[in-house]
């Protein structure tokens, strides 16, 4: 082996890294191009939440990718769509991470005037699809605006034809709000006043309008671009307020025009159509103030015809209150009568009913009553013990199944159960002893009430002879001696004292004096 290799052909190359390779290449195209000018068909575009717009631009043959930043695009006037045909304006650059060339964007544009027609009729479209262009969502106009607020210019004619137009009809407040109406401002501040125009609190400092006039004059359609942009398509449709277009001359069309409230070829149509004519709202009110005044004074006078033809056919008020005045008098004649009767036919009703209460009958009553008391506690203690053997015969059945814990526990649970109903039958047959002890005191109390007792306090007394109450007259003179009960006391007439009968017991065949 030769101590010096031989050299081999290429080993005197310089050695690049991928980096070095990549950075000489960026400024090679960099250098040789600088600024371009590219004419192409938008493919593919993608926009991150980062800002960025990235996108294709091709012809028949090749394709190159372009890339909008955050701030560029926010400054562009036509936003890039998939299949519009524009003329982009940037530097050619190359991306090292994925070996690729690409144009980074610093203006874009449609390329010719069928570019933004195409573009334009693409937008009618798919606003139209929404749906932004029914007149079922259109909102009526307010016939007497307040306050109007005037989207627009604040140095251009426009804005003194608005105002000059509203003074001669009916002066209103105005409230401008200015903003750029060509160019790449128009779009986004066109949209801002809008929307900022909704967001005025009714009633606040600044008062919320009830009409909008979003207003430019006539133009190029590169000029009056900004009102076809998409954001202000949908404020306008967004808007609370409703709002008319007047954007351009009568032939000029806008996407504000298709989804404002109402349009107006020019300007100064906005605010003939914002307002009445004073004049002739005046003169309309006096024409309908006098039909009114008319229309009440013929009715007035109708009704008073009406009235008296009626009057004439009223009979006198004296003939329509005789028939009722003989009525009250017949009624009134008859009334004392008839009370009469009534205490009559109750008082023979009430001597009826006193007559069927009796002693006997309370007696008896009582004694059912009694009975059934008798029976009940006779049933209780019985039933009670019977209980007491099923619920010990379950208990014994259930010990023989389980253990001694868990019988233990059950016996407490069955015991505390069967203390509580023995409890409760306890209570229930308490209660029921007072009840029907409270009913038979109740019973005795009508008892002593409607007894001979009673009676002989309110001046009667019972005649005995002999030990039997005396009935009749000639029971009286035939019997030796009489003895006559009072309420406080008894008498003996002639002979001895009849011996006296145990107290309390009632005289069943006696009667009452």
């Amino acid at each position: 082996m030769d101590l010096i290799d031989a050299p081999e052909e290429g080993l005197n190359s310089p050695e690049f890294t991928v980096t070095e390779i990549s950075g000489a290449i960026k400024r090679v195209i960099e250098g040789e191009f600088g600024h371009v000018r590219i004419k192409g068909e938008v493919g593919r575009v993608s926009r991150p939440r980062s800002g960025h717009i990235y996108l294709d631009l091709k012809d028949d043959r090749a394709v190159i990718s372009g890339v909008i930043w955050k701030g560029v695009s926010a400054r562009l006037q036509n936003q890039p769509e998939e299949g519009m045909e524009v003329v982009a304006t940037g530097r050619v650059t190359t991306f090292g991470g994925q070996s690729k060339y690409q144009i980074v964007i610093e203006d874009i544009k449609p390329a010719g005037m069928g570019a933004l027609m195409a573009l334009l009729e693409k937008r009618k479209k798919m606003l139209e699809a929404e749906g932004l262009f029914d007149p079922a969502r259109k909102r009526p106009l307010p016939y007497l605006p307040e306050i109007i607020g005037v989207v627009t210019s604040p140095s251009g004619a426009v804005i003194r034809d608005i105002l000059h137009r509203l003074r001669d009809r009916f002066p209103r407040k105005v409230l401008i709000w200015p903003v750029a109406v060509q160019g790449e401002k128009c779009a986004p501040e066109v949209t801002r006043a809008i929307d900022g125009f909704n967001a005025f609190t009714p009633g606040g400092a600044l008062p919320r309008p009830d009409l909008l006039i979003v207003a430019r004059g006539g133009g190029s359609v590169e000029d009056l671009w900004g009102f076809n942009e998409e954001s202000v398509a949908r404020a306008a449709a967004a808007s609370e307020i409703p709002l008319i277009s007047a954007v351009g001359h009568e032939t000029d069309t806008t996407l504000i025009d298709y989804v404002s409230d109402k349009r107006a070829p020019t300007p100064t149509a906005a605010a003939e159509l914002a307002v009445p004519v004073r004049h002739e709202l005046m003169a309309w009110l006096d024409g309908q103030d006098a039909r009114m005044r008319q229309a009440l004074s013929q009715g007035l006078a109708r009704r008073d015809q009406r009235l008296r033809d009626m009057a004439r056919a009223l009979p006198r008020a004296e003939s329509l209150l005789e028939a009722p005045r003989q009525r009250l008098d017949l009624v009134a004649a008859r009334l004392g009568p008839a009370l009469i009767a009534g205490v009559q036919r109750r008082k023979v009703r009430l001597a009826e009913l006193s007559g069927s209460l009796r002693p006997a009958t309370l007696r008896r009553g009582l004694g059912t009553e009694a009975r059934r008391l008798a029976e009940t506690s006779a049933r209780l203690a019985p039933a009670l013990r019977r209980a007491i053997a099923r619920n010990r015969e379950q208990l014994t059945a259930r010990a023989r199944r389980f253990r001694p814990a868990a019988l233990q526990q059950e016996r407490d649970r069955k015991a505390r159960e069967l203390a509580q109903m023995s409890q409760r039958l306890s209570d229930a047959g308490q209660r029921n002893i007072v009840a029907w002890r409270a009913r038979l005191d109740a019973a005795e109390r009508l008892r002593r009430t409607l007894g001979y007792e009673a009676t002989l306090e309110r001046g009667f007394a019972v005649v005995r002879s002999a030990g039997t109450v005396v009935t009749d007259s000639a029971t009286a003179k035939a019997a030796g001696s009489l003895e006559i009960q009072f309420a406080d006391g008894r008498v003996t007439v002639g002979g001895k004292p009849a011996p006296r009968k145990a107290a309390g017991k009632s005289p069943e065949q006696g009667s009452l004096f």
